[in-house]
């Protein structure tokens, strides 16, 4: 990997060069794609890469499963594995987006987008698993109902509750794009939804509050999104307030699809970039300026 560069001078980090982990094409007979996803380290000590996938050209409403990939070390080598989910109409899924995962009280909890019978009810689900491969959905699906597809879930630990942060618009049938949250003590039963962050841009698909992913440090509080202007560009707000993020508050930016935040034992930290048409996921050193170590479920 190349050398760590700052690429706003105002941003209170730094990312480096990507490079490519994974290719979704390798194996297969024809260009594949993996869009939102996650990482996740089981007991075993194994990474396990969980996320959209679909053979390329993009199409979103036909992703019915979650690629699912084991490597031993976050570099790799990775290797496919059988789909973690397959979506399943029969509990109101219509496709299989976004999918988020942690580690609680001996169990993993993905938390995933479930799409829904109109733009406006978007679902996001929750499932269990105590090996990272076999999935069990939870009896009260859905947690959550909101629009305009509502989606990419992302749960973050604050003090003894839970934080559940997603995409929607400030209306479910259009409007701001906005992302709100929910709160919860247990990781089931959750909060009526509020806005986190209003976004000036108005619309439905798409827009400039995708992927959310909050990192703590300190008394602040980090929300990446990705902007998808350009496609490849995700947005970093500052706040000391973990319910609300202005847009003024922007502090930097880099070149990523669908990022996520990862954190190595040994303290390195890493962001992710992925998308369509973009070849594979890849990876980049992240460095904060204050060199603390970040915090996030």
């Amino acid at each position: 990997m190349s050398e760590v560069s700052r690429i706003d001078e105002k941003a209170p980090f730094e990312v480096g060069a990507f490079t490519k982990v994974f290719d979704p094409s390798v194996g297969e007979g024809q260009a594949w794609y993996v869009n939102d996803h996650c990482f996740v380290r089981g007991g075993d000590g194994q990474w396990r890469l969980i996320g959209i996938t679909h053979a390329e050209p993009a199409n979103p409403l036909d992703e019915k499963h979650f690629l699912h990939a084991v490597a031993p070390d976050l570099f790799g080598p990775w290797t496919k594995e059988a789909p973690a989910l397959r979506a399943d109409s029969s509990c109101g899924e219509t496709h299989l987006w976004a999918p988020h995962i942690l580690e609680h009280e001996g169990r993993y909890w993905m938390f995933y987008c479930a799409g829904g019978r109109s733009s406006a009810e978007y679902r996001i689900h929750l499932a269990t698993s105590q090996d990272l491969a076999s999935w069990e959905r939870h009896a009260g699906n859905p947690l959550i109902v909101d629009g305009f597809d509502a989606r990419d879930p992302m749960v973050l630990r604050l003090g003894s509750d839970w934080v559940l942060y997603y995409t929607a618009t400030s209306a479910p049938d259009g409007g701001h794009h906005v992302v709100k949250c929910a709160t919860s003590p247990d990781l089931l039963r959750w909060s009526q939804s509020r806005e986190a962050f209003r976004h000036s841009k108005v619309g439905t698909y798409g827009g400039p509050t995708e992927s959310p992913f909050v990192v703590r440090r300190g008394d602040r509080f980090y929300l990446f999104v990705c902007t998808n202007d350009p496609y490849n560009d995700t947005a970093v707000y500052e706040s000391r307030n973990p319910f609300r993020w202005d847009e003024s508050n922007l502090c930097g930016r880099f070149p990523a699809h669908a990022a996520e935040v990862v954190e190595l034992a040994d303290g390195r930290s890493f962001v992710s970039r992925c998308g369509w048409g973009q070849g594979g996921v890849y990876l980049a050193r992240l460095v904060w300026a204050d060199g603390a170590r970040f915090r996030a479920a």
